[in-house]
């Protein structure tokens, strides 16, 4: 892999210019590439891992499952994501990670992150930015589930993704290719499948966003946006799509 045009890099990019040193460690945090399959269950709650994952290809989530057996979806991972990184700190994984797509990730051993920190203390300060920045995406996701809409969930998740998205090259102000299904997004935004269908129904009929056949396209971006209430900077990131 060409570290420069990995989806980490450029994630972490975006909050400091790395250095030799830091691009070296990340080379060597890339070096155990893995595959799996949709459905693949990456970790589970409960878990004692010494790894993590760096996802260079498809998409992941994280999620819950309550008692009664229903799931709440945390997190969507796309490319540039580490995967479980909070789960080699903790004796035990508080979330279960699970493969949406077929997944190209990198094993980062515990180990490897440790001694790579204390040699590229830059990089340490980048990855830590990543992780603070997910901690801000959850706090937003808990207003989600709290005060907004159904229809404003949707503008305000349908957009984070894109910002997301297009931190990587994967999206723009045009849209996106998504391969959620109402399935994912009822579980992650507190609706069930049949409301879900019938916000994405009203949302394209207005004119704002369409979902259909993988992709997202944002018809009418900053009325979306404003529906939404999608102030962008707890996601502490520049470029054309949050302007």
């Amino acid at each position: 892999m060409n570290i420069l045009q990995s989806p980490l890099t450029r994630k972490l990019s975006a909050f400091v210019a790395l250095e030799t040193l830091d691009m070296e460690t990340l080379a060597r945090f890339h070096r155990r590439r893995r595959s799996f399959l949709p459905g693949h269950e990456m970790l589970h709650e409960g878990q004692k891992s010494r790894s993590a994952f760096i996802l260079a290809e498809g998409w992941a989530c994280a999620y819950k499952i309550l008692p009664d057996g229903e799931r709440q979806i945390v997190d969507f991972q796309i490319p540039g994501d580490f995967l479980g990184l909070r789960s080699i700190l903790f004796r035990t994984a508080d979330h279960s990670i699970e493969a949406i797509t077929r997944i190209e990730a990198t094993e980062v051993l515990a180990s490897d992150i440790l001694d790579g920190f204390a040699q590229a203390p830059r990089l340490a300060t980048a990855v830590l930015w990543a992780a603070s920045r997910d901690e801000a995406m959850v706090v937003e996701h808990l207003v989600n589930l709290g005060r907004r809409s159904a229809e404003e969930r949707m503008a305000h998740f349908l957009l984070e993704l894109g910002a997301r998205l297009s931190l990587v090259g994967a999206g723009d102000k045009e849209g996106f290719d998504c391969p959620l299904t109402q399935y994912h997004l009822a579980d992650a935004l507190g609706l069930s499948a049949v409301h879900v269908n019938r916000v994405l129904r009203q949302l394209r009929e207005e004119g704002l966003v369409t979902f259909q056949k993988g992709r997202v396209i944002f018809d009418d971006f900053n009325r979306l946006k404003a529906l939404g209430g999608f102030d962008t900077a707890y996601l502490d990131q520049d470029g054309p799509f949050l302007r």
